[in-house]
């Protein structure tokens, strides 16, 4: 059974920095591309940052050059380090792979950049 589960959201002021985990289970982590999500009320949630199992990455336009996307595959875990924090970054963050054409998410972590 695949299962993600995210962890290191949290309370954080504007310009601050934060690390997301998402660790793995149940999945052959290597072969798989991974990315991390994030919605608010009322949005659609939105791909933030994704790597390839190559470790090739691409980002949102809002978070190149502040977020960076990493995969452990030791750890069967992917980072989402987020630095420069800004109040439009507050959402409810998510990891997400592809197995087989089906869709598996992890339960989310919030991240709320407020002073």
């Amino acid at each position: 059974q695949v299962q993600l589960v995210e962890s290191g959201g949290g309370l954080v002021q504007p310009g601050g920095s934060l690390r997301l985990s998402c660790a793995a289970s149940g999945i052959i982590f290597s072969i798989y591309p991974m990315g991390w999500y994030r919605q608010t009320p009322g949005k659609q949630r939105e791909l933030v940052a994704g790597i390839s199992i190559g470790g090739r990455t691409n980002y949102l336009d809002s978070v190149k050059g502040r977020f960076t996307i990493s995969r452990d595959n030791a750890k069967n875990t992917v980072y989402l380090q987020m630095n420069s924090l800004k109040s439009d970054d507050t959402a409810v963050y998510y990891c997400k792979t592809m197995v087989t054409g089906r869709e598996y998410w992890g339960q989310g972590t919030q991240v709320t950049v407020s002073s």
